[in-house]
């Protein structure tokens, strides 16, 4: 079965549901015949005084911010933490604030920082945590001249070497690139698939298919719970 990680906390569901805690349990408490939500996809951040936040958005005026331990007590023994790093320097910091908490088996670590995610990956073996590393491929094109456009694809379709570097057991991947070129490559490699982010429902039913990836991230996870529920999923 594909698992499913709530993205923004299934802000696309419930209106009344887009932001903080509240968004939060709304993902947590969805359930359909397949179950709840398997994880929760949330951006992690630290401020300037190394306080670690949740938030989609850069922090400034009017950003709603998380405490990052208030949103990790919430998900123990209902949901995998889903930690998408945006920057690098707090990795272990921020998994071991998850550890403490959540199974290392219910945590995936996702950054688009090769050194990011080797130096989480070494520090994960040297203490025999089984987490799963992630790094992201798949940053926008938009305003890059046609020949750095094209380099920069080229290395999206095609980014071995730089998961060779990172040791990375997840590739996490935009849909449209999983579906190209990365979900054959990532199965040659034995890396799990995680493909962001899918909402249309059409899409969802094709990456919810058994063996087409190994976790679809989605603003919908309502939607997506209801795509893979059994009876409606292709025999």
């Amino acid at each position: 079965m594909v698992l499913i990680s709530a993205h923004r906390c299934g802000a696309g569901d419930d209106p009344a549901s887009q932001n903080g805690l509240h968004a939060l349990e709304h993902s947590l408490s969805l359930r359909s015949a397949a179950g709840g939500v398997d994880y929760v996809e949330f951006d992690v951040r630290r401020l300037t005084d190394g306080t670690l936040v949740v938030t989609h958005d850069e922090p400034g005026d009017g950003v709603e911010l998380l405490p990052y331990a208030s949103v990790l007590e919430r998900l123990a023994g209902r949901a995998g933490a889903h930690i998408d790093l945006k920057a690098e320097g707090y990795e272990i910091e921020a998994t071991e604030g998850a550890l403490r908490v959540i199974p290392a088996d219910r945590i995936v670590v996702t950054t688009g920082s090769v050194i990011g995610a080797r130096r989480l990956r070494d520090w994960a073996d040297l203490h025999g945590h089984p987490i799963r590393v992630g790094l992201s491929t798949g940053t926008s094109l938009s305003g890059l001249p046609p020949l750095r456009a094209l380099v920069s694809l080229r290395r999206q379709l095609f980014p071995w070497r730089r998961y060779a570097a990172a040791r990375a057991d997840v590739l996490c991947a935009h849909h449209v690139l999983a579906a190209i070129t990365l979900r054959r490559l990532a199965a040659r490699r034995g890396l799990d698939l995680l493909v962001w982010t899918v909402d249309d429902t059409r899409l969802l039913r094709w990456w919810l298919r058994p063996g087409r990836a190994w976790m679809v991230t989605t603003n919908h996870p309502a939607r997506a719970l209801d795509v893979r529920a059994p009876e409606r999923m292709p025999s």
